[in-house]
Parts: structure tokens; C-alpha cells; sequence
């Protein structure tokens, strides 16, 4: 027999909004009325939205997934898309959904991320970072709702995050371009709110500091990940002389709008200026020359976040997980030899 939301209203002899209320985790309804419904949802076999197992040991097997940031990084970035389809994978093995939260209507009014969550009773949340991060994610982080972050650090009471290691990622970088004979190196970054910027920029200084290089004030630029900004930084660099002898743009898409403006002025890539950019990106293979790239491991980024959330929700005790970055050394850089072990830290 098919029962619907009636027959269990009448069988339990409340209304049909008391019941809808103890399907969805509302608040406003006493224990007893909801345990009364709840059995009555067990003896029938009666199966909402969220199963009678879940609204008894109150868990929804939802997980929440955020795109933090007010300039959108989402499903179209070649790097979350495939640490997002990895994850997805790896939290349905473990009996979990996922709900997409859209954050068009909370950039216009600063909502709460966390009301929506407690709304729907998700079990756990991952958090992906864009730039200029929303103040509403910090207030979530610090809630009851165990969180993982991917490239944001996260420091609430039952959150965690996995990152590429950004810091030794730049320096595996300047190490390639010092080892080709490179000693004057620009530098184009991401937003100063960046997590991933930051600890990617500290970690090019440090290293240009190791050995000895040349930090020109003009050489550093910033964009928002994107060709565009990475064009328009490029030139800005190329507005100076001297130029530099090569480039590190921190996103593939920023190295090749910077390779775009290069060309423009007449000069070429890798016999004028040099360039690398991260991420590896389909692009990065067939573009001219086809671009020196650090590859982050997006499966292992995805599997660990999964895991993590996973702990978090068992209420175990879990650690941030920086994860290594391969160089893929490529005709942009004059040179096809690529290191993966720093000698040098």
C-alpha cells in the first residue's frame, strides 16, 4: 500500500503540517508527537524525503557543499571539477548525498549559511574556497556542523582542510627556473584574501630569498585566477624595463592570458620571457608553446576531504593534510626536464 503524508497525519492524529515539520527536522514540535510519528513511519514502511532510520538517529546521509567567495569558482574550473566528481564518489560509498547550496541570493543580502544547513539537516559540509570569502562561512565553521575545507583554512571546533602544499608548490617552481639559469622572475598571484594566493606568494619569496634572487617591486602582480586579469597583469609588467626573463603565473588560466599580452608586444615565449602556470589544465597541453605547469592531485584532494568530513561526523580527531605538487615541465620554459623533489629546503 502507497501511503501518503494524510494517512500518516491521521493514523498518528496530528495534522499534516506536524508531520511535514518532524519529515524535515523542523523545530516546534514536542518529543512525544515527534516519536509517535516517527514509529508510525517505521511500522508502515512509509518512506519520505529523509528515511525513518535518519529521523530517528537524527541524521539526514546529507552532506552540504559550498562554493565560498564572491567571485565564482565553481563546476566550470577544471581543478574543482574533478575534486568535486571525486569526492561525490567517495562520500555515495559511504551512504551520503550531496545538496548544492547557491549562494546567488546570499551575495545580495549576506544570508546565513548556517540556517540553511540547520534547515536541512546535513550531517557535514564541505567548504571550497574562492576569493573575498563571505563573513556567513565563519560563523558555520564555528557552529556544531562538522566542516572540511579544500584550499581554506578552517579553525572551528569540528572542522578541518586539505590543501595542495602552496608554499613548497612555488618553490619547486623557482627552483626549475633557477636550475634553467633564470635569476629574474615576475610573479603574477591571486587576491590578497586568498589562502591559496598567500601561502603560494610566501612560499615564492621564500624561495627567491634562498637563492639570492632578485624580488623587483613591479615584477609582482596580482589577478583573480583568469585570463583576463592575467593579460591585463602581464602587461603592466611589460609596462617597465627591464623585463623579466621569466613568469610564474599562479593559475594556467593567468599564464595564458599573460603568454597572450607577451605576444602582443612582439615577443615570444620561452626565447624572450619565460612562463609556468598551475594547475594543469587541458589547455595548458595544446597551447603555443604548450605550458610548464604544476599539477595538484585533485583525486587525492577529493578522497581526503571525503574522509575527513567522514571522521568529523564520527566525532574523531583529525589534522590538516597538505598535499604534494608535481612539475610538468613543458616547452614554455625552454626545457622538457622537470624536478618533483625539492634538494634544496
Amino acid at each position: 500500500m502507497n501511503l501518503t503524508i494524510s494517512d500518516i497525519a491521521k493514523l498518528a492524529g496530528v495534522s499534516k503540517a506536524t508531520v511535514s515539520k518532524v519529515i524535515n527536522n523542523y523545530h516546534g514540535v514536542n518529543e512525544k508527537t515527534k516519536k509517535k510519528v516517527i514509529d508510525i513511519i517505521n511500522d508502515t514502511g512509509y518512506s519520505p524525503t529523509f528515511s525513518a532510520k535518519s529521523l530517528a538517529t537524527k541524521k539526514s546521509n546529507l552532506i552540504g557543499v559550498i562554493y565560498a567567495g564572491k567571485i565564482d569558482v565553481d563546476f566550470t574550473h577544471p581543478f574543482f571539477n574533478k575534486v568535486i566528481s571525486t569526492f561525490k564518489r567517495e562520500v555515495g560509498l559511504l551512504g551520503y548525498d550531496i545538496l548544492m547550496f547557491a549562494n546567488e541570493q546570499f551575495k545580495q543580502d549576506d544570508g546565513s549559511y548556517l540556517d540553511r544547513c540547520r534547515h536541512f539537516s546535513v550531517d557535514g559540509c564541505l567548504i571550497i574556497a574562492g576569493d573575498e570569502i563571505e563573513g556567513t562561512i565563519d560563523e558555520l565553521v564555528k557552529s556544531e556542523i562538522p566542516c572540511v575545507g579544500i584550499d581554506i583554512e578552517l579553525n572551528g571546533p569540528n572542522s578541518c582542510y586539505v590543501t595542495t602544499d602552496n608554499e613548497k608548490l612555488s618553490a619547486k617552481i623557482v627552483e626549475h627556473f633557477h636550475k634553467n639559469n633564470f635569476r629574474n622572475i615576475a610573479y603574477i598571484g591571486g587576491g590578497k584574501d586568498s589562502f591559496v594566493s598567500t601561502s603560494r606568494k610566501k612560499g615564492f619569496i621564500k624561495m627567491m630569498n634562498h637563492y639570492s634572487l632578485p624580488l623587483v617591486e613591479h615584477w609582482i602582480e596580482s589577478g583573480d585566477f583568469f585570463d583576463k586579469s592575467g593579460y591585463q597583469a602581464m602587461n603592466r609588467i611589460l609596462d617597465q624595463k627591464p623585463y623579466p626573463q621569466a613568469v610564474f603565473a599562479i593559475s594556467d588560466y593567468m599564464a595564458l592570458g599573460a603568454i597572450k599580452a607577451i605576444n602582443e608586444r612582439g615577443l615570444k615565449v620561452p626565447e624572450d620571457i619565460a612562463i609556468a602556470g598551475c594547475d594543469e589544465i587541458d589547455a595548458s597541453r595544446y597551447s603555443s608553446p604548450n605550458l610548464t605547469t604544476m599539477s595538484q592531485d585533485k583525486e587525492k584532494i577529493g578522497k581526503l576531504s571525503a574522509k575527513m568530513l567522514q571522521d568529523l561526523i564520527n566525532e574523531c580527531e583529525v589534522e590538516p593534510y597538505f598535499v604534494d605538487s608535481k612539475l610538468i615541465a613543458r616547452k614554455s620554459c625552454g626545457s622538457e626536464i622537470g624536478i618533483n623533489e625539492l634538494k634544496t629546503l
